[in-house]
């Protein structure tokens, strides 16, 4: 009989969520830094660059490849024949190391967990609890997988209840347009099918924790429909145009993982899940011999590339911006910004809102300033700020012609598309909407100099802070007449990926 202790299955699960928080799968690193290679969209070979340069800047830095450090899922597979010796249950064991690896001071990780979702939305300070899924197998081990998963790709998932005689394939081409570049493509899309609903979904999460291999599968051949399936929804969503952030080019997905289960005649579930371009996984196993950590990929697995801004991006000071340098950005330009922005994500919004309806002043000024949607990591060592990424845009654009109108607001920065409505109130403010790369969290703070809270400190990484930047790289997503790169861009790959095809 295998006895596991408390004490190894809390630090192994402590270890493996520092680990894959700053290191890059292996597979991924190698299928990232190819499609880079192979890329022909300047925007999206850029954005791919800066998410390969923040990865090993993570690795050898130890610090989160992502702000968002996700919500921690973890798959267990109980040996049958193993004791525990332990004085709590097995999720307050997970929880624990959960708590011990996003308190973890020389790498402290973001609490995004809240409790009470459906009210007060509480954060619990410690990113627990974390998602568990068991099973008891045979045998005399603890098998465990673990992973960080990212709310802006998390709130991408879709689920269907097809009839039998639906395409799959059809449903897919047709969802992925649908859920925009919040996930942060070029990614993997987990795909479940049969069960019953919540099966198909749970599928979908399982089959993101297997590696990249779709190299492989092209060069021995398929086996059954579900690697056929692999094969053509891998090369049709490609042919969307999508590419990296949304901004057009030739690879928007990585990998396509399928894992299938029989279902009821009368039903086809359908769940796809995405994984970004931060994902993170990994897997150890207890014997009972002790914990089980993780070794450290060799650095050299990481391509030695270096960022450089565009030599014709535009230099920006924030702190003398007009309107009518605004007018004069266009759509896919490359900015480099100095000088001092704020920063505001969903809770601080809310309560902008609130106080605006209510008549009350603000805490801070928004008159001709930049927003950064950002939630960042807290900073350890010297760090002025730890990993500080952008958020999904998208979430916020309830709220933009509100503060468009109402505070003098100049522009925002975040991640992914803006909808229609958010896209007419800049228009018609002459704002503008400023992307930054999803994915290159870490390499982003780099450009930051100085930071402080400003209001709402209360709300942890929600809190409005104020930074001072030097020459922060993003693009012009939407400009002040309303032209927004995410339309252009995958419109014009489009046309390109066919007239490959067609050629």
């Amino acid at each position: 009989m295998t006895i596991i202790k408390q004490t190894d299955f809390i630090d192994s699960i402590a270890d493996a969520l520092q680990y894959i928080s700053y290191y890059h799968p292996p597979d991924f690193i190698q299928a990232m830094y190819e499609a880079w290679q192979q890329e022909e969209s300047p925007a999206a070979k850029d954005a791919m660059l800066q998410i390969l340069v923040n990865s090993r800047l993570c690795a050898e830095g130890k610090r989160p490849v992502c702000q968002d450090t996700g919500i921690v899922n973890v798959f267990l597979k109980i040996g049958m024949d193993i004791h525990w010796d332990s004085k709590i249950s097995v999720e307050d064991m997970v929880n624990e190391g959960v708590r011990r690896a996003y308190l973890h001071p020389d790498n402290i990780l973001r609490a995004s967990i809240l409790a009470d979702p459906a009210g007060k939305r509480i954060n619990t300070g410690d990113n627990t609890p974390a998602v568990i899924h068991t099973s008891v197998i045979p045998g005399n081990t603890l098998e465990v997988t673990v992973a960080a998963k990212g709310g802006g790709s998390e709130n991408k998932a879709k689920l269907a209840m097809l009839n039998p005689s639906d395409s799959i394939v059809e449903w897919v081409l047709k969802t992925v347009p649908t859920m925009g570049a919040g996930w942060c493509p070029p990614g993997i899309l987990g795909i479940g099918i049969g069960g019953t609903a919540e099966k198909a979904a749970l599928l979908a999460k399982e089959s993101l924790m297997e590696p990249i291999d779709i190299h492989k599968l092209k060069q021995r051949g398929t086996k059954n429909r579900v690697e056929e399936l692999r094969l053509e929804i891998l090369d049709k969503v490609n042919q969307l145009g999508i590419g990296a952030q949304g901004l057009g080019g030739l690879t928007t997905v990585l990998d396509i993982k399928i894992r299938d289960y029989p279902t009821h005649a009368a039903s086809l579930p359908v769940c796809m899940i995405p994984n970004c371009a931060a994902t993170r996984h990994t897997h150890f196993t207890l014997d009972g011999s002790g914990s089980a950590l993780q070794t450290p990929p060799d650095l050299s697995i990481w391509p030695n590339l270096s960022y450089t801004p565009d030599t014709n991006a535009r230099r920006v000071n924030l702190d003398t911006i007009s309107k009518e340098e605004i007018k004069q950005w266009k759509a896919g330009e490359v900015l480099l910004l100095s000088g001092h922005i704020l920063t505001g994500r969903d809770a601080a919004h809310k309560r902008l809102i609130q106080l605006l309806n209510d008549n009350k002043p603000l805490p801070v000024d928004l008159k001709n300033r930049f927003i950064y949607y950002v939630g960042p990591v807290n900073p350890v060592r010297d760090e002025v700020v730890g990993p500080a990424g952008p958020t999904t845009a998208t979430r916020l654009d309830k709220f933009t012609e509100q503060i468009l109108s109402q505070t003098g607001l100049y522009g925002m920065i975040g991640k992914a598309e803006r909808g229609d409505n958010a896209i007419e109130s800049i228009k018609r403010h002459q704002s503008v909407y400023l992307m930054a790369v999803g994915g290159s969290a870490y390499l982003i703070s780099r450009a930051i100099t100085h930071a402080r809270v400003l209001a709402f400190p209360e709300l942890g990484m929600e809190a409005i802070y104020e930074f001072e930047v030097n020459d922060m790289p993003v693009t012009v997503a939407v400009d002040s007449q309303g032209t927004s790169v995410h339309k252009t861009g995958p419109k014009q790959w489009q046309k390109i990926i066919f007239h490959k095809l067609t050629t």
